[in-house]
């Protein structure tokens, strides 16, 4: 048969995870390192990073909406996905994630957010008209006490819900690791270290995307970057990054020296049928090059511009190698035959269900809610006073 090598059951040569289910812990992955980027500000007192804060809980609010549809469109009947909730089944990891997924979007991030916006919201809701206002006034829940002491219990529950909201966001995306690393009948995901890989991975591509996406911003909206914060979040990057490699690296060599009946085929299809994906993108291009570059900034006194440039490369080099690694996890598993005789291939569809322009849309629809998100509640700073001013000027 067409794309077959040596010996595969009948039911091994189709891939049924396409790439939406690629795509899928991608997604999810960047939602948890927004996240723990936003918790450095709140949680770690890191000031240096404050401007990004706002922008990296939309940012995961924006990623976190569109997380599901993967899965929703690879589901034959989508429709049936509610009943995970009125019938739930305890013992499996993917019946839970719809519980996981709800408590992190509603209880954590929405509730998050809403605490940091409220009093914008409520000032909002005073200076606007038409539309916005209703809008706004819908948002503010009925509560317009801005107080300082209303504010300041604000605060206070925001560092609560931050402070949960941190384990949550590992839960969050650790058990699409720990299905993986549960699964004993394929060795290619059979690994203790699949859920923290696959955490640490996820904060490096969060805090990355946000990264960019801080840039990016400031240039659009022809505002300086703030270079202090930039330094910080990419030496975090920085730092994740070389705990994350360490971790990859550790599971490599312990599958090199466990050596079991499995290795051979392993080896072989990541000198043939995986080594584009694994050691150019993955490990050279996604990996071995954003740390070389983000060691030089940490060791060396280059000018901000050179800086900036770097900082844009690595991220976008950092998005590429995570998701090289999650493309490798998904389909590289399903590559090899249970006899470890024979091998298949994967192509991917491109006006499809689950097609390539099905999973480049996913890839932009959350840019797109994020665009009309900044626009509902801008992150920028901006000056207080005016912002009362004009609420007191439409106030009735």
């Amino acid at each position: 048969m067409s794309g077959v090598e040596g010996y595969m059951y009948p039911n091994e040569i189709t891939l049924y995870w396409s790439v939406l289910i690629v795509l899928y812990p991608y997604i999810t992955g960047l939602v948890a390192g927004a996240f723990i980027l936003a918790s450095l500000e709140r949680i770690f007192n890191v000031e240096a990073v404050k401007p990004t804060y706002r922008l990296a809980l939309l940012t995961a609010l924006s990623f976190l909406i569109v997380a599901p549809l993967p899965l929703q469109l690879h589901l034959g009947h989508p429709e049936r996905s509610p009943e995970m909730y009125f019938t739930p089944h305890a013992t499996s990891a993917m019946a839970m994630f719809g519980f996981v997924y709800l408590w992190y979007l509603m209880a954590v991030l929405v509730f998050e957010i809403w605490l940091d916006y409220r009093k914008d919201i409520v000032l909002l809701s005073q200076s606007t008209t038409g539309l916005k206002r209703i809008l706004y006034r819908i948002m503010t829940l009925g509560s317009s006490n801005i107080s300082p002491r209303s504010l300041a219990i604000d605060r206070k529950v925001g560092w609560i819900v931050t402070l949960v909201g941190i384990p949550s966001a590992f839960i969050l995306h650790g058990y699409v690791g720990f299905i993986f690393g549960s699964l004993k009948s394929n060795p290619w995901w059979d690994s203790p270290l699949m859920p923290v890989v696959f955490i640490f991975s996820a904060m490096v591509s969060g805090i990355a995307a946000v990264l960019l996406l801080y840039m990016l911003t400031a240039k659009l909206r022809n505002q300086p970057i703030d270079m202090p914060c930039v330094d910080t979040v990419a030496m975090y990057l920085f730092y994740i990054f070389i705990l994350d490699f360490s971790l990859e690296m550790l599971d490599l060599i312990h599958r090199i020296y466990e050596a079991d009946e499995s290795f051979r085929s392993l080896n072989f299809m990541v000198h043939t049928k995986l080594y584009f994906s694994q050691i150019v993108l993955q490990l050279c291009i996604g990996t071995l090059v954003p740390i070389l570059l983000l060691a030089i900034v940490q060791v060396t006194h280059l000018s901000a511009t050179i800086r900036k440039r770097i900082y844009v490369l690595s991220g976008c080099l950092v998005q590429v190698g995570v998701f090289a690694m999650r493309w490798n996890v998904v389909i590289g598993g399903q590559l090899f035959s249970k006899s470890f005789l024979g091998y298949t291939t994967y192509k991917v569809g491109l006006v499809t269900r689950e097609g390539l322009l099905v999973a480049i849309f996913l890839s932009i629809l959350p840019l797109a809610i994020l665009s009309g998100l900044l626009k509902l509640l801008p992150p920028w700073p901006k000056d207080e006073q005016n912002l009362v001013e004009a609420a007191a000027t439409h106030t009735p």
